[in-house]
């Protein structure tokens, strides 16, 4: 049975196992574990006992607007409804957090259109979102990733 938690510091190196094979085809960011821990408080893991299968990430960009980043579910796991239980997680959690917005970069959009996500243009994402993150990618910046976001 999966249950949801949130991540510590002993999580990260399953957390780096589990992304390693989306960071090398390019699919997700690689994070290092500095950033992970940095940011440790941001991540939700799902896991099959002690088998950690899925995290998300909700990073705060500014007082009003969130991103849901990092969203990873194990292969085997995937059909399952993880990460749509992860991304209603990170809503909630914006919502108690008082944010007003979030948004995603995904090469899944249908899985946040479902949840009422709009998409927007990449153009309308803020600057400090591509020169922290994207500049980093190994596709930027020719990006194929589509930007959605949600009012809360």
């Amino acid at each position: 049975m999966i249950h949801y938690r949130k991540a510590t510091l002993k999580d990260i190196a399953s957390m780096q196992a589990l992304v390693a094979p989306e960071v090398e085809s390019g699919l997700i960011l690689l994070r290092s574990d500095d950033e992970i821990s940095t940011n440790i408080r941001s991540y939700t893991l799902a896991c099959d006992g002690n088998t950690l299968v899925g995290f998300v990430a909700l990073h705060i960009h500014t007082p009003y607007l969130a991103e849901v980043r990092s969203l990873i579910v194990d292969g085997n796991y995937r059909g399952e409804r993880i990460g749509t239980t992860f991304i209603e997680k990170t809503l909630s959690e914006g919502r108690e957090l008082g944010l007003q917005k979030v948004l995603s970069l995904t090469y899944e959009p249908k899985l946040f259109e479902r949840i009422g996500f709009v998409e927007i243009p990449k153009e309308s994402l803020p600057e400090h979102k591509i020169w922290a993150d994207c500049i980093k990618c190994k596709h930027f910046p020719i990006c194929n990733e589509v930007s959605l976001i949600i009012t809360l």
